[in-house]
């Protein structure tokens, strides 16, 4: 992002105190003054969700492009750059938004606004929404920021469809530590008569709350485990709903939780009319789709080289309890397929339950190496990290930065080359493939 961008993105945070406030009547207001650019976007998949809303539309994605189709996407947060939030859907492929077209649209908002309070999220929203309306396209995949019912991209009122994926405990600041309120909250994106697809819901709670809004709003449901069904079988992915049974490869990212994410997208594309199509273009996807900071394997880079040789270094931003449970089950499948001693580096958000998502990885025996999160306020300490972590019974160490951690590892004496993991933060993810200097996908 230029420097210009970066200091417009500034002045507009200044524009209302909390950065979050779950309300749409500014949302509103900014778009009526722009237009009303959310009326004139192509056919639109709203996605929400706790876990596995990144690596759902990556599959979406991959799986259309396969098609020859052009798809906008918004996501958010980014991880190394503020562009990665846009992607603007091209033939042949999308590309990240432009800085200029990023500035422009920022401040065709910013002067629609008037400077009446808007949070940076908002305008930000306003800004893409503005983009995709502009640009032909043939598909809009829009992640809903936090919650759903009163977030900023909850504004779109006739999706193709609507996309739910696991529920559970997080940013209960916002939303709240009841797992029906969280539902709840998720399920205020679903629109009268438009197709709900539901992922698989670890919470009966979740799926009671989300069923009877659709219900009530007479929105078709499409459920995982009940009208579509996905596993694993002979390496092979088996996925089969009403219109029939699909035998295609093995995602390739990694965790048996990407292969309930990939089943809930080909649900989605199918319910929508876009899926119907050959199951080649469906290998395709699974097998191109890729997503940063999701058990990303770092091969390469600055900081790959500062391992140990033969070891391994991965990559995971899940930061709740119920994304260590994801993450702890995946390392274990690799444990099973290659036993390598295991080390996490860990950085948390004070905001974030640290104890219970160490406590996932109980079974697994890890040397645990607490770390900071770079410039982030609300960084959990270090020392406070690895205390919880000696509580939980690790081992467990302190370190000064990532580099320092590696550093660390590098001065042990290994029997076997260790497999490395470094987790707990999306900020933290991020500033690991700044460091690692990892190309943007």
């Amino acid at each position: 992002m230029s420097k210009t961008t970066a200091q417009l993105i500034d002045r507009l945070t200044q524009l209302h105190p909390r950065l979050i406030d779950l309300k749409l009547d500014r949302m509103e207001r900014l778009l009526v003054a722009l237009g009303n650019p959310h009326h004139r976007l192509p056919p639109t998949f709203h996605i929400a969700g706790t876990n596995g809303k990144g690596s759902t539309i990556a599959f979406m994605r991959a799986m259309l492009e396969a098609q020859g189709l052009r798809v906008h996407v918004y996501t958010s947060p980014h991880l190394v750059r503020f562009n990665e939030r846009i992607r603007i859907g091209r033939t042949g492929g999308g590309v990240l938004v432009s800085d200029a077209a990023l500035a422009d649209a920022l401040i065709r908002c910013e002067d629609a606004n008037q400077g009446q309070p808007i949070t940076i999220f908002e305008i930000i929203t306003a800004a893409a929404l503005l983009l995709f309306s502009e640009h032909p396209a043939d598909v809009l995949l829009l992640e809903v920021g936090l919650g759903g019912r009163f977030d900023a991209t909850n504004v779109i009122d006739k999706p193709v469809a609507s996309i739910i994926t696991p529920v559970s405990i997080d940013h209960t600041d916002f939303l709240g530590a009841d797992i029906a309120g969280i539902a709840a909250e998720k399920a205020g994106i679903i629109k009268r008569g438009a197709p709900v697809i539901v992922s698989h819901q670890g919470f009966v709670d979740a799926e009671n709350v989300i069923e009877t809004s659709a219900l009530r709003l007479q929105a078709p449901l499409i459920r995982f485990g009940q009208d579509f069904h996905v596993h694993a079988e002979d390496g092979r992915l088996v996925y089969q709903d009403d219109h029939g049974l699909l035998d295609l490869p093995l995602p390739r990212m990694a965790g048996h939780h990407q292969h309930i994410n990939a089943g809930t997208a080909i649900a989605a594309l199918r319910v929508a009319g876009f899926g119907l199509i050959e199951t080649g273009l469906f290998e395709q996807g699974l097998t191109t789709a890729v997503w940063p900071a999701r058990m990303q394997n770092l091969t390469a880079g600055r900081l790959a080289q500062q391992l140990p040789p033969h070891s391994e270094l991965w990559l995971d931003g899940g930061h709740n309890r119920d994304g260590a449970r994801v993450l702890s089950e995946t390392v274990a499948t690799l444990h099973l397929q290659q036993p390598r001693p295991l080390v996490l580096i860990a950085g948390l958000l004070s905001s974030k339950d640290s104890q219970g998502f160490l406590d996932q990885f109980r079974a697994l025996a890890p040397l645990v190496i607490a770390v900071p999160i770079p410039d982030h306020a609300a960084s959990r300490k270090a020392e406070e990290v690895a205390a919880q972590a000696r509580s939980a019974g690790y081992e467990a160490l302190e370190a000064q930065s990532i580099e320092h951690a590696l550093q660390l590892i590098c001065e042990r004496s290994w029997d076997q080359q260790p497999r490395i993991v470094i987790c707990g933060s999306l900020y933290l993810a991020g500033d690991v493939l700044r460091r690692n200097e990892t190309p943007p996908l």
